[in-house]
């Protein structure tokens, strides 16, 4: 198989020894067939770092059976930047010419990923850069202190601030013998305020499966032909508010929906093969979480969702539907903290801070107790600067699909659907 890859890819060199040649989208097909093997051998290096291909079966089969080492993945990293180099901007019509940045930016990221799998070490802020293509900002903790001054005179009680936060917030514990129903009929609705907006393939579908023993609360693992399989992590209570949140973010219209409309958009309806792979750490997954987050408020704005949820979950859950306004309010004081996190994480990856104190860190500026904060610091080891996707992302996200006019339903369409780069979010 490598063999003919090889062969082809010499011919169209050939081929393009004038500009016109060089410049046709057959130039960009071939280098985008090469990057999708270099992903899926890059995969077999680290577990996890593929999280979706509904390609050509017999290509994951390749990758597996005879990846080149980190070194020379390494090297065929650079070869194909070399490539896009070459493919002159000027024969390209507009699409071509952001296929092209869109492929340079994930081979970039591969390359930094292949550097980090082979020991390099980078800073939180580098990190985040090299891999998601932007470039979080670091203040001292000791800024978000004025948040925490704020909520200690507003959170009602004596005693540590995350601990009043938390005894607020095991108010809103959805009992385990209502989750499935509860989950499921928020699901629902989420699918049903985004598909009065965004037109789903008609074959769409998820199966829900609650899991343990793993260091995130959801995960959407895409399957191809419009199919997800969505995991809820039952390790610690889950909160009523997180119905909608993950019934959005991993659903409805968050990464379900993402990726059914690339798979339709790009692999069935152009033939572009890059999309039909989603490597984790890439510029694609600031995009894909950044607009998932951003598409719970979406789908719920404004007053809608404490409606909403004072009507139909609060009851399905056995809690007070009178207490739904002021749960939503705690939600929103204390998602002024998220950034934190991030110095938080730069801190302690970079060693210069120790398990124990990012531990009380974390449960400090993420007003929550000691089992969430091992939670989140088992992600964080996990996922290292993965953590800016998900407030910076949907900061950045909402920020672009507000500044395109009035209807963000159609511009959330046109972003899912699209090789959009987070520099392209930029105002």
């Amino acid at each position: 198989m490598r063999a003919l890859v090889l062969s082809v890819v010499m011919l169209l060199a050939a081929c393009a020894a004038t500009p016109r040649a060089a410049a046709t989208p057959d130039g960009l097909d071939a280098i985008a067939r090469d990057y999708v093997g270099l992903i899926l051998e890059i995969g077999e290096h680290e577990d996890g770092y593929v999280d979706a291909y509904y390609g050509p079966p017999e290509w994951a089969a390749a990758a597996k059976a005879n990846p080149r080492s980190v070194a020379d993945l390494g090297q065929a990293a650079q070869a194909l930047t070399q490539r896009l180099q070459a493919v002159p901007e000027a024969g390209l019509d507009a699409e071509s010419r952001q296929r092209r940045q869109y492929l340079m930016a994930h081979v970039s990221a591969a390359a930094a990923r292949l550097r980090m799998i082979g020991g390099e070490r980078m800073g939180f802020a580098d990190e985040a850069e090299a891999l998601f293509g932007v470039r979080p900002d670091l203040p001292p903790l000791s800024s978000f202190d004025p948040v925490l001054a704020e909520l200690d005179a507003l959170v009602p009680g004596q005693g540590p601030l995350n601990e009043r936060v938390a005894a607020l917030r095991a108010r809103y514990v959805i009992p385990k013998d209502r989750l499935d129903e509860v989950m499921r009929t928020a699901m629902a609705e989420c699918r049903a305020r985004t598909a009065r907006r965004i037109p789903l393939p008609a074959h769409e579908r998820f199966t829900l499966e609650f899991v343990t023993d793993k260091p995130w609360s959801g995960y959407n693992y895409y399957k191809g032909d419009a199919n997800s399989l969505i995991q809820i992590n039952t390790d610690l209570p889950i909160y009523i508010d997180r119905a909608v949140d993950l019934g959005c973010h991993e659903g409805y219209p968050g990464h379900h929906v993402y990726n059914a409309l690339l798979e339709q958009t790009f692999v069935r309806e152009k033939g572009w093969v890059e999309m039909s792979v989603y490597p984790l750490f890439s510029p694609m997954s600031l995009i894909a979480e950044g607009s998932a987050n951003y598409g719970i408020d979406l789908a719920f704005p404004g007053a809608e969702r404490a409606e909403y949820e004072a009507r139909v979950l609060y009851p399905l859950a056995g809690l007070d539907p009178a207490t739904a306004q002021d749960g939503l309010r705690l939600l929103a004081l204390t998602d002024r903290l998220k950034r934190a996190e991030y110095v938080i994480a730069d801190d302690f990856l970079s060693g210069r801070v120790d398990r124990e104190e990012t531990l009380n860190r974390l449960q400090t500026y993420g007003l929550s107790d000691r089992a969430r904060a091992t939670q989140r610091l088992s992600f964080i080891e996990t996922y290292r600067s993965y953590v800016i996707n998900y407030g910076l992302g949907r900061d950045m996200v909402r920020d672009w699909v507000e500044r395109q006019g009035p209807d963000h339903w159609a511009t959330m369409q046109r972003l899912l659907a699209s090789q959009t780069l987070p520099a392209d979010l930029a105002p």
